[in-house]
């Protein structure tokens, strides 16, 4: 945006392209007209109406996530396994288009606790390929590591637990034993790829950051860290 155009404020929506090029037109007998702009804000999902006031023009109304989205999720493993895999829709499946646009963070956090609902820890994570690593007794991370000259991992390889081909452009993880109760076949080709990981038996949060104002999920130029994930609770006494 040049310094001689009527100034723009965004009012926290996160409305501007990587490389903008933003045009704003205000007329004091017309509404203000602005280009260059997504049309939807990439947060809340919503459309902007702008209105000039003191010489600015304005979004109208505020985002409701100016600092972007953190999503927290439970999972319950009273097996102690976990399968980690891109897709499990074959046993955990909800409607992608039932909330916000998937494409928006909000969009990506309602399917995210939609399917925690029935059992699927789901991370929208990008074609990442991350891994998932131990940060501790019970404590996890999902990252994808940065590779020097020598490609040699940011991360190191002895925590790393399971690798995860996302072309489903996530992760899901769950109880295994909850996953082949409800129909999932190991070994089934809708499967793919998985691995089964060994945890203490429990309740974990899983604190997924995509969602957060500036994350960047396909900068490759960084260890990206997508997911925290802890136990915070045993399984309940019989």
């Amino acid at each position: 945006m040049s310094n001689d155009q009527t100034p723009l404020n965004l009012n926290g929506h996160a409305l501007l392209p990587k490389h903008p090029d933003v045009m704003v037109f205000a007329e004091p007998d017309e509404g203000p007209f602005v280009t260059g702009l997504h049309r939807r804000c990439a947060t809340c999902d919503e459309s902007p109406r702008f209105v000039l006031r003191d010489g600015t023009v304005h979004v109208q109304d505020p985002c409701a996530y100016p600092m972007g989205i953190t999503t927290e999720v439970t999972l319950d493993v009273p097996s102690g396994k976990l399968i980690v895999t891109d897709d499990l829709r074959d046993v955990y499946n909800v409607d992608f288009d039932a909330g916000a646009s998937y494409n928006s963070a909000l969009g990506q956090a309602q399917v995210v606790e939609a399917m925690a609902a029935i059992g699927c820890a789901f991370g929208p994570v990008g074609d990442s390929s991350p891994n998932l690593y131990r940060d501790g007794a019970n404590s996890y991370f999902i990252a994808s590591p940065l590779y020097d000259d020598n490609d040699v991992p940011s991360l190191l390889e002895e925590q790393c637990l399971a690798e995860i081909s996302t072309e489903l452009w996530a992760y899901s993880i769950a109880d295994f034993e909850d996953w082949k109760a409800k129909g999932g076949t190991p070994g089934s080709k809708l499967l793919g790829e998985y691995t089964v990981v060994d945890v203490a038996p429990g309740t974990y949060k899983f604190t997924l950051h995509v969602g957060e104002r500036g994350f960047d999920k396909f900068d490759f130029d960084t260890e990206r860290v997508f997911t925290h994930i802890e136990r915070v609770a045993p399984l309940p006494s019989s």
